[in-house]
């Protein structure tokens, strides 16, 4: 049996990945979904002082004071800056690292420098018109093409995110390299020019399998079961 690190990404939390963690204990893993600091049930944490340093200590030390090992460490969107910083901090804990429509960053990248020029521009108004200046409202789900039937829980569920973990860079030392067994699955339904440059750069890298799965940008909710017998795939 595996162990897997579900890590979501911007303005989401742990609760995202309830169907695909129900289906990977039910085949007998262990299974992590924590919640990055300010978000979700930590939105009481929530400060200007949250950066993506923060969440990346935050999946880093889950991993070292849990004793984790051979693990699956997967990451949704933003949360695949988070699971390179964690990487690089801790990759000999580390069997496979699984992007979800994410981020793969390189040394000295923002999640900003990739963003499509429109929605940087958008974030940072929404920023000056109600974010007080440092937080950014969630987007609604219908935006990212969440299936109809579940727009309203994932709307219900999503709180405020801060600009620092958009805009903090992010300095790695090459540890990650290390891993070698890497997923990045594309959601086909999701227009993200971002997401599409990273599968261009990682179609025929050793050690990179790509794909695409047909549904919008939160594949955790369109498509569990499919990205569970990915996730399988990935701690074999």
């Amino acid at each position: 049996m595996a162990t897997f690190v579900l890590v979501h990404g911007a303005w989401h939390g742990g609760w995202c990945w309830r169907r695909v963690a129900d289906r990977l204990r039910a085949a007998g893993h262990d299974v992590f979904t924590p919640t990055l600091t300010g978000l979700a049930d930590r939105s009481h944490l929530l400060t200007p002082n949250v950066t993506l340093q923060t969440h990346v200590l935050d999946i880093a030390n889950l991993l070292e004071w849990e004793d984790l090992n051979d693990v699956v460490l997967c990451g949704h969107s933003y949360g695949g800056m988070v699971i390179t910083g964690a990487a690089d901090r801790q990759s000999e804990r580390i069997k496979s690292l699984v992007y979800v429509d994410a981020f793969v960053p390189g040394d000295g990248e923002c999640a900003m420098d990739s963003r499509p020029p429109e929605r940087v521009k958008l974030a940072y108004e929404q920023v000056r018109t109600v974010g007080e200046g440092w937080w950014m409202p969630p987007t609604p789900a219908a935006s990212f093409r969440v299936n109809e039937a579940d727009q309203a829980w994932v709307d219900s569920k999503c709180t405020n995110f801060p600009i620092a973990c958009f805009t903090q860079r992010l300095y790695l030392t090459g540890a990650a390299d290390r891993v070698a067994s890497r997923y990045y699955v594309r959601a086909a339904g999701y227009k993200a020019p971002q997401f599409d440059a990273c599968v261009e750069r990682l179609a025929g890298v050793p050690g990179w399998t790509v794909s695409e799965m047909p549904c919008g940008h939160d594949i955790m909710v369109d498509m569990p079961e499919e990205l569970t017998a990915l996730l399988a795939e990935a701690g074999c």
